[in-house]
């Protein structure tokens, strides 16, 4: 499973691409909460003059045919809360561990701090930078 940190760099050039794309071949699941967050980023992204509006747009349609199974976090809510206040981290990013742990499926994050905050939790948790 992935989370938006790593399915953003399928369509976006930047650090990790390359290990990002190496994943696509794989059977992926994440919570729904994927789509929002990623649409988040291809926002803040054009914000910043990082892509044009026309790219931001693009990169939302080709993220819209990504061949990943999204999961209702509904479920994911109890979980992702306790594990938000144990790791004192967003409870964003605790939804991804939280799925992670019930479907004891490994996560794959570019976001080092969470991969960091969760090591030796009951959800295995890899760094993108592992994949490169």
């Amino acid at each position: 499973m992935v989370d938006a940190s790593v399915a953003i760099k399928w369509v976006i050039a930047e650090p990790g691409t390359e290990a990002a794309l190496a994943l696509l071949g794989h059977e992926l699941i994440a919570p729904d909460l994927l789509v929002a967050e990623c649409a988040n980023i291809l926002w803040r992204k054009q914000r910043l003059g990082e892509i044009s509006a026309r790219e931001a747009g693009l990169a939302a349609r080709l993220l819209e045919r990504a061949e990943i199974d999204l999961v209702p976090m509904r479920r994911l809510l109890d979980r992702a809360t306790a594990l938000a206040i144990a790791l004192d981290h967003p409870a964003y990013d605790t939804t991804y561990l939280a799925l992670a742990e019930t479907t004891g499926r490994a996560f794959v994050t570019a976001d080092l701090r969470l991969a960091r905050k969760a090591a030796g939790g009951a959800a295995r948790v890899l760094p993108l930078t592992d994949f490169t």
